[in-house]
């Protein structure tokens, strides 16, 4: 049985930060902003691509081209740097805090697992004034593969100093709690962006409608 774990990672792009706020600069290059959807989905196949044939680049490279994909190849590179400069005005999504002040309280280090960047990805947590609550940062950068292989979940538990058994994936995204599942992590999916749980995916050890409620039910697990 899946016991109570000793650190805690999270997913940020979609599960920590809100992308929305990135709709209006596709609107303001011409594209619909419903094409936000399809060029995250894009960005994530393609980083996926290059994990699968051994291959990899970092996320602005990835985002950059698909970004130019979706737009028929006529977004500029102005109209591309308008849209991905938006990630350095990207908020937390209003769970965020309060699910990690949780874990504080409960003594169970956070941390941060992410296919973006580094210094993207610890200027969000400086914006949202989330760093004190984060114990570090991982990404993707550091084993040369986007999530989700399981090389990718066992690094973080060697960062964090935890058997992978003892250290919980949380993301929003059920492709990466399956990633980690598999990998041996315990899981715990928030349900606000997807709605449903995939049933092709191995099922999470918990869900919850916020980060609040996955880290709840996290630290009720059974196990020491």
């Amino acid at each position: 049985m899946t016991g109570r774990p000793r650190a805690v990672a999270f997913d940020v792009i979609e599960t920590l930060m809100s992308l929305e706020p990135l709709r209006a600069r596709f609107e303001d290059i011409g594209l619909p902003g419903g094409a936000l959807e399809t060029w995250f989905a894009r960005t994530l196949r393609d980083g996926m691509a290059l994990t699968a044939t051994g291959d990899y680049a970092p996320f602005r490279r990835v985002a950059e081209g698909a970004l130019r994909a979706v737009s028929g190849q006529r977004a500029d590179d102005a109209a591309v740097a308008h849209v991905l400069d938006g990630f350095a005005a990207l908020p937390a999504h209003p769970d965020a805090e309060p699910a990690l002040r949780r874990l504080a309280a409960a003594g169970v280090p956070a941390l941060c697992l992410t296919n973006g960047g580094r210094d993207t990805t610890m200027a969000f947590l400086d914006r949202a004034e989330l760093t004190d609550l984060v114990d570090r940062v991982i990404t993707v950068e550091e084993v040369g593969r986007w999530k989700p292989p399981a090389v990718v979940y066992l690094h973080a538990a060697a960062v964090a100093g935890v058997p992978a058994d003892r250290l919980a994936l949380v993301a929003a995204h059920a492709w990466d709690c399956h990633g980690a599942k598999r990998a041996g992590l315990a899981t715990g999916w928030v349900g606000r962006l997807e709605g449903r749980y995939g049933d092709v995916f191995a099922p999470p050890d918990v869900t919850g409608d916020d980060l609040v409620q996955v880290v709840e039910r996290l630290l009720t697990l059974d196990g020491a």
